[in-house]
């Protein structure tokens, strides 16, 4: 009788541990999500800054190289030596703007990416809050077992009591024969 009391008060203690440790899991887990998306949000924000930095920094030097243009090409005028000088030039510039252009487009792909990434890690957690919810229900229909057991327990030693006091009395009454 007593082993069954302690092996019921250690499936409660073990009860109330799992869903301590279900609970301190899911707080756990929600924050990890919450640090993960906002290291990606800082990192992606710092990927775009720099994209637009770096394109304000081209426009600078397309406005600069369109002046410097405009320059050489009355240079150019005046004389026609400087004028290859000048279209050499203009092709470097024109080239760097191909490579910014190319940079540009290249952190816009990141930036895609982890765009696609925040909606992946948005659908895991649809996942995980479903599989909690899941597992809350589960924890629910345990506890209802565990209290159903525990009537079906009581019921079983009311009837072992009847039964012995019953054998007492045909015990007592075939002595007293």
């Amino acid at each position: 009788m007593e082993a069954i009391k302690k092996k019921m008060q250690m499936l409660k203690l073990d009860k109330e541990n799992a869903i301590d440790r279900a609970e301190q899991a899911e707080t756990d887990k929600k924050a990890a999500e919450d640090k993960c998306k906002q290291m990606q949000l800082k990192e992606a924000k710092h990927i775009a800054e720099e994209a637009d930095r770096k394109y304000e920094e081209v426009a600078r030097k397309l406005v600069i190289l369109e002046g410097e243009l405009e320059r050489a090409e009355e240079r150019a005028e005046l004389s026609e030596c400087k004028a290859s000088d000048l279209e050499e030039e203009l092709k470097n510039v024109t080239n760097n703007l191909k490579s910014l252009e190319a940079q540009s487009e290249k952190y816009s792909e990141k930036e895609d990416k982890y765009e696609e990434e925040i909606k992946v890690l948005t659908d895991k957690l649809k996942e995980a809050e479903t599989r909690a919810e899941f597992a809350e229900r589960t924890v629910a229909k345990l506890e209802k077992s565990i209290d159903d057991l525990e009537d079906e327990l009581y019921a079983q030693k009311l009837k072992y009591k009847a039964i012995s006091e019953e054998l007492d009395h045909a015990l007592n009454d075939m002595t007293s024969l």
